[in-house]
């Protein structure tokens, strides 16, 4: 009997949230009109919501909206996507009567409320096929919002994609595609997602996994930094052409970049008005890269160490505290745009400084052990993905059916030459016919090529299992060793003194993937003499002398 109660209340606990969720539910068909007008006028009496989840059916048409669809409490916009092809419900914005385009789609004005977005297609592009600049698909303008937004699509934001400038939210992004997000004569907008200006918004969480970002001139992601953020997360996505740095996240205290693709980032490069300032945060570093990084400002480092935020050695303290993975991801630069750089470079009087996998200033904080043990870099390699060579002429050289579709190249020119107006660049840019039953391409027109593809390419497996290199050697008291395993497994790098006894131990019995690493390693507590720096993986061996002087 006992038995049987227990599962009778099971169910009934499965059961009313489905019941309450239903008739929380209201479902909405593009033909009924503006889709802000008919969520404005879903109120109860005192002006609340009559619903908090909003479902969107309407797949052979587009939806419209003519302003800004505002959230005070929890909302939920799901498309109900077609089973046979996957395609989702599409919003697009309405030319109002003044000839105008609404600019912001969705704004989230609640204090701790919580969006969802799931299976959108939302469309910067309005129905007589033109953009508005300043457009943002989702800004987020209250405190501790938890904004979640799965599969959706964001094509043509020439401002932002998600913009925010209120303390403390959650950002969750899954899944979704950002593309041709390219303002014509504004190379620092057209981002994913953006800590508004002037940056100062402490941030809980931003977590982007799984996305793919294709042509878009400014970050993927850009918590900024200048104001705390707890955790940032930037995991198994595809980054394929920025025009400025893809990443600014520059003051990271917890936080992980696994397993992304980056193609042709950077493409801007920094030019001599930017540099130093713009592409940095508060150091200056005429060194660009993927990853960028710099010390903690005093604020930021008594917020990630409270307690010891009266110390007088509080950033020494916060710096070895930091724990940041860089891990097996993916970078290329494609061979037509390096020689277009250098080409460029050759001639021009504005030259740009043009990007590396790190930067100067990450590669010696991530180097050093000593002030940043927390600081992970492993099986990052350069390597052609292989799924970019159908789409890279367009999107260098134009090519597409939009008539200011000026590539990548040419655009380029004008934004360094300060001639850049109307132009944009892209792949496959959404045009707008005036058909009643519009909707954008589908599948996407880049699909073909991304899609099927290993999220991040295998590389080339190195040939041998060797310590490379122990620079400086001879040293006093600090080397870094540098070595190869050419198949994973449980590895260990150890030092030995010349009767063969370990004396200290660098890689502690870690599984590693075939590739090359660096260690540091301290011998200031030992004594001058011969040491012998030993590798092992299984039944593989590398022995490398090692000479410490005093």
């Amino acid at each position: 009997m006992k038995h049987f109660i227990a599962i009778v209340i099971m169910v009934m606990i499965c059961i009313i949230p489905l019941q309450l969720f239903a008739q929380d539910t209201m479902v909405i068909y593009a033909t009924q009109g503006a889709l802000n007008e008919i969520i404005e006028a879903d109120t109860l009496a005192d002006g609340s919501q009559a619903h908090h989840v909003y479902e969107l059916v309407s797949l052979d048409t587009t939806y419209k909206f003519t302003g800004t669809i505002t959230a005070t409490e929890d909302i939920s916009i799901i498309g109900i996507v077609d089973p046979a092809t996957n395609r989702p419900p599409c919003i697009q914005p309405a030319v109002l009567p003044d000839a105008s385009i609404p600019a912001t789609l969705f704004n989230l004005n609640g204090p701790g409320i919580k969006g969802t977005f799931k299976n959108l297609y939302l469309c910067a592009v309005a129905t007589n096929n033109t953009v508005g600049g300043g457009g943002v698909g989702i800004n987020v303008t209250a405190e501790n919002v938890r904004l979640t937004v799965d599969n959706c699509v964001f094509d043509g934001w020439q401002n932002m994609a998600i913009i925010y400038n209120a303390h403390w939210c959650d950002f969750f992004i899954s899944n979704s595609t950002f593309r041709n997000m390219v303002h014509p004569n504004q190379h620092y907008i057209g981002e994913v997602i953006r800590n508004a200006w002037p940056n100062t918004a402490y941030t809980d969480t931003l977590s982007m996994t799984g996305n793919t970002m294709i042509c878009i001139n400014g970050y993927a992601a850009a918590p900024v930094m200048v104001a705390y953020t707890t955790y940032f997360e930037f995991n198994e996505n595809k980054v394929l052409y920025t025009f400025k740095n893809p990443l600014h996240f520059y003051n990271s205290t917890t936080a992980k970049v696994n397993d992304n693709v980056f193609y042709g980032t950077y493409a801007g490069g920094v030019d001599q008005a930017e540099n130093p300032w713009w592409d940095n945060l508060w150091s200056p570093d005429t060194s660009y890269g993927v990853i960028h990084m710099d010390t903690l400002s005093l604020a930021n480092a008594k917020m990630f160490c409270p307690d010891d935020s009266t110390d007088p050695n509080i950033k020494e303290i916060a710096e070895a505290s930091r724990s940041i993975e860089v891990k097996n991801n993916t970078y290329f630069w494609p061979t037509d745009l390096t020689d277009f750089w250098e080409a460029y470079n050759d001639t021009a009087t504005n030259w740009v400084y043009t990007a590396s996998w790190m930067s100067d200033r990450a590669e010696n904080m991530f180097s050093d052990d000593e002030t940043w043990p927390g600081l992970v870099a492993s099986g990052n390699v350069n390597s052609d993905p292989g799924y970019m060579a159908a789409l890279d002429p367009d999107i260098l050289n134009g090519g597409g059916v939009a008539t200011n579709d000026a590539g990548l190249f040419d655009y380029f020119l004008q934004i360094r030459g300060g001639t850049a107006a109307t132009d944009v660049w892209g792949y496959g840019i959404t045009q707008v016919t005036d058909e009643e039953d519009w909707t954008p391409t589908w599948p996407l027109p880049e699909t073909g090529s991304l899609t099927g593809v290993d999220q991040k390419p295998k590389s080339q497996i190195p040939a041998e299992f060797v310590i490379n290199k122990i620079y400086p050697n001879p040293f006093n008291p600090n080397s870094t060793v540098q070595y190869t395993v050419n198949k994973s497994g449980v590895t260990s790098l150890e030092v030995y003194n010349v009767l063969g006894q370990n004396v200290k131990t660098l890689v502690d019995n870690e599984y590693q993937t075939a590739n090359t690493y660096k260690v540091s390693v301290d011998m200031s507590e030992f004594t001058s003499g011969m040491y012998f720096c030993v590798l092992k993986q299984g039944k593989n061996i590398s022995v490398k002398k090692m000479m410490l002087l005093k």
